[in-house]
């Protein structure tokens, strides 16, 4: 089955103009129940895999069942778009870009994942092989809260993982990732007239800038270790001492000693504050391990920078900051590559779009991907 590329945009322009936020199951459950079909009139099996009624179900979708699988291949079907964005800016196409809610994060990844396997089924590269696809519905927002435990054992199930991931604006492919740690972090105080009884205030606004100032000197570039405190509240007026305050905090890492050294500096301000009479509470840790390539991945990587040679697909390798599920399948140390779908840009903005002219080239670079790990059994 080759690529049309105009059926494969309408297709894209109906999966895009269905608003499919992660925290309303009904938009990404008619996601889930198109993909159904598509990978059932393949004959393949396609089951529904209900992991909360939070969110819609996810997809394991294989062309027979295996114990082990040849190649996982991981795309999610959710957005971080709230619900009545795809009517407000539907899915278009200006030149050659198309635009819309999730039109390449990471709907037409996922939509080109099936047409790359549909072509090798097609030919006849399947007949031997154990393929599984995984697409999740929990992926933006909440992390993968609920599938990162399912996909993670069907990657220690399989050889290769490959996920369905924008390709970079520039093309590249990603073999690297950093790890994220979220934290709570909540300041209590004692609330007081700033006027009248200012000393009897315990002011949780200023301790809380005492872990801002120590949290963001935490960040080491040296290490590419990154701390950010992004969002902060306290107190309820102007003409009060603040009792209580809070902040959460982002933290991108490649080495879990890092994670370590940050925690120590919040149990250093949690056990000395600079403000008597304040105290704090943190919640949080890690909510994506790093995707760190091992040498059967960079491997891979030599094989891939071959086939793009040969058939005429330009890329470079990327090591990114941003999360994936890719993160929890190379965690149980399966070789992952990710940013195998077509090239685009500005995810989780009004600009997102689509290169139009990347679809083709990267639907082939993908089907020879595959065509190469099952060939290298």
């Amino acid at each position: 089955m080759e690529l049309e590329k105009q059926r494969y945009l309408d297709e894209l322009a109906k999966l895009v103009n269905i608003d499919s936020v992660s925290s309303e199951p009904e938009g990404a459950g008619k996601i889930a129940a198109f993909m159904k079909e598509k990978y059932e009139s393949l004959g393949w099996l396609a089951e529904e895999v209900r992991l909360s009624p939070t969110i819609a179900p996810c997809l394991r979708i294989v062309n027979r069942e295996a114990d082990h699988y040849d190649v996982l291949v991981l795309a999610h079907m959710d957005t971080v778009f709230p619900l009545g964005t795809a009517a407000k800016r539907p899915f278009t196409i200006d030149g050659n870009r198309a635009y819309g809610p999730g039109v390449i994060d990471c709907k037409a990844g996922m939509l080109s994942g099936f047409y790359a396997l549909a072509n090798l089924q097609a030919r006849g590269v399947l007949q031997e092989a154990s393929i599984c696809v995984f697409l999740n519905s929990d992926h933006e927002g909440i992390s993968s809260r609920y599938s990162a435990v399912y996909s993670t054992e069907l990657a220690r199930k399989s050889r290769y993982v490959l996920v369905l991931e924008a390709g970079r604006a520039n093309g590249n492919l990603v073999h690297k990732r950093k790890g994220i740690a979220r934290y709570h972090i909540n300041i209590k105080g004692v609330a007081a007239h700033a006027g009248v009884d200012y000393q009897a205030g315990r002011n949780a606004v200023e301790e809380l800038a005492h872990w801002i100032i120590a949290l963001q000197s935490a960040t080491d570039f040296t290490k590419e270790t990154t701390v950010n405190v992004g969002k902060v509240w306290g107190g309820t007026g102007i003409s009060a001492v603040p009792g209580e305050a809070g902040a959460e905090v982002d933290v991108r890492y490649y080495d879990k000693a890092e994670i370590e050294r940050v925690s120590g500096v919040m149990k250093a301000l949690h056990n000395q504050p600079h403000v008597e009479g304040t105290a704090a509470a943190v919640e949080g840790g890690i909510t994506r391990p790093p995707m760190l390539p091992t040498e059967k991945t960079m491997e891979l990587c030599r094989r891939i920078d071959e086939i793009g040679q040969e058939i005429g697909v330009d890329f470079g390798w990327t090591a990114s900051g941003g999360g994936s599920d890719g993160s929890f399948a190379a965690a149980g140390g399966t070789p992952t590559i990710d940013g195998l779908g077509p090239v685009g840009g500005g995810a989780h903005s009004e600009g997102e779009y689509l290169e139009i002219d990347s679809i083709i080239p990267r639907y082939e670079l993908l089907c020879r991907i595959i065509q190469h790990i099952i060939g290298s059994r």
